[in-house]
């Protein structure tokens, strides 16, 4: 199926590793044209060079959290590409820690990451696209149901899947469209850090699949390939939806 992404200017926060650079391999490989963002010099390098370099690819060194950053986002997708067609908001997930560890600066510094950066970040892409954008959140399990031990992901994850859900409110009109996306069981280094304490992180990644409907971990190249279908033109209809990419996990509609 031709997803109609060909020569479609996308945004990709946190493009330089796990699901946002998966996401961005994918849509490249049918045919977009990717803006990828990284806190780190080098990995956004690297995964500029992966996603075929300039004409294809270009990177920017920022952090969600800089107030600065929608718009250098948005000026260098206008300046490299001529145009904007979606944004993909990707994050790292904030420490772990409980309620009774986090202490004021670390809930403040997840705050303006995972939240006012995020919502700092769309309103960009917002005041940029026109009929036919899109606007994704990368979202988490714990909009549903609190993760043991991730106590700033089970408070902020679902306060933006809400205003992302309001944004799609606002937005339609427009012709703009906001998604969401919910991985669960994925395998990527953050899911191998918080199985990291485990004396035996192997055998904790098999008691967790087996209590996945799929038996396994998806892929971020699984994660990839539903974000791509997502932002494209293909899913023209859908806006205000949260995708569950979970291999079966939540057992609610």
């Amino acid at each position: 199926m031709d997803f109609g992404l060909k020569d479609r200017v996308y945004i990709v926060t946190g493009g330089t590793r796990g699901l946002g650079r998966a996401a961005a391999r994918e849509l490249v490989a049918d045919g977009a044209r990717v803006v990828v963002s990284g806190r780190g010099k080098e990995s956004v390098a690297a995964a500029v060079e992966e996603l075929g370099g300039p004409g294809q690819a270009i990177g920017v060194v920022a952090d969600n959290a800089d107030s600065a950053t929608p718009d250098r986002l948005v000026a260098a997708a206008r300046d490299a590409f001529d145009h904007l067609d979606g944004m993909l908001i990707s994050v790292g997930g904030p420490p772990a820690g409980t309620s009774d560890t986090i202490d004021d600066d670390q809930w403040r510094a997840a705050f303006e990451s995972v939240f006012l950066g995020a919502v700092r970040l769309s309103r960009a892409a917002a005041a940029e696209l026109g009929e036919g954008g899109v606007i994704g959140f990368v979202l988490s399990s714990s909009v549903y149901e609190p993760i043991p031990g991730l106590a700033t992901s089970n408070a902020l994850r679902p306060a933006l899947a809400g205003y992302a859900k309001g944004l799609a409110d606002e937005l339609g009109p427009r012709g703009i469209r906001v998604v969401g996306l919910v991985p669960a069981h994925i395998e990527t280094d953050r899911a191998r850090e918080l199985y990291g304490p485990s004396r035996d992180p192997d055998s904790a990644f098999e008691r967790a699949a087996a209590g996945i409907p799929l038996r396994r971990f998806g892929t971020p190249d699984e994660f990839g390939r539903s974000a791509a279908f997502l932002l494209s033109p293909a899913a023209s209809y859908l806006t205000g939806a949260m995708l569950q990419i979970d291999g079966g996990v939540r057992k609610g509609f």
